[in-house]
């Protein structure tokens, strides 16, 4: 594996699992601590990692190592022409009815594509597994994950971080947007990126009386 290559990689494992120590990352990528340490170093020169001392049982504190807001210019911002000037220009050329219409537009666009793609009658997990391949080809590096009695539906990476930050109304029609693919589920949104998390993550969980009505008849 070319040094370009496996920094690559380890960027990649930090955006999508957070915080890792160098022992760890060295047993994914199939490397000595002491190569991934050199790699974690050059990536700290360049300030795209930084790293975070935790305490362990045993021993002197252990170093974790996670991802800089420089290494965002690393992953693909796939909503280009959703930039914040056009923004600006529909919210001072419409005032916020326009912006709200455009983001209803929007909205329903994407209801019809993901609809088209995931199953309505499908269980509560397929729904979630197709949408995270839909969200993936996106560039949202998402993923399901189960949550007690429910998931966690996350997004390691935001294509359209700029834009939501200049108008929030993506994010409050982005949680639109999951509860109408979704159906039968309730849909809270549990860590958020504009918030200071590294992720968005949404915890889903079946309605009440849909779980109640799967469950046997008692003899």
């Amino acid at each position: 594996m070319t040094d370009g290559k496996t920094r690559r990689a380890i960027v990649r494992l930090l955006k999508s699992e957070g915080a890792l120590d160098a022992a760890a990352l060295a047993k994914r990528l199939r490397l000595t601590p002491m190569a991934v340490r050199q790699h974690l170093y050059g990536l700290e020169r360049e300030k795209l990692v930084t790293s975070r001392e935790r305490p362990v049982p045993v021993g002197r504190p252990a170093k974790y190592w996670e991802l800089t807001r420089e290494a965002d210019r690393l992953f693909p911002d796939a909503y280009a022409e959703l930039n914040v000037a056009l923004i600006d220009a529909v919210g001072d050329a419409f005032g916020p009815s326009g912006m709200s219409r455009v983001l209803a537009s929007r909205l329903d666009a994407q209801k019809q594509m993901y609809r088209a793609r995931i199953p309505a009658s499908a269980p509560l997990a397929v729904k979630l597994r197709a949408l995270a391949r839909i969200r993936s080809d996106e560039g949202y590096m998402a993923d399901v994950q189960p949550d007690g009695d429910g998931y966690l539906f996350v997004e390691n990476h935001c294509p359209i971080c700029a834009a939501a930050s200049a108008c929030q109304g993506f994010c409050s029609t982005e949680l639109d947007l999951f509860r109408a693919v979704l159906g039968d589920a309730h849909v809270e949104r549990a860590e958020h990126i504009l918030a200071g998390n590294r992720r968005c993550a949404y915890r889903v969980t079946p309605h009440a009386g849909r779980s109640r009505a799967r469950r046997p008849a008692r003899p």
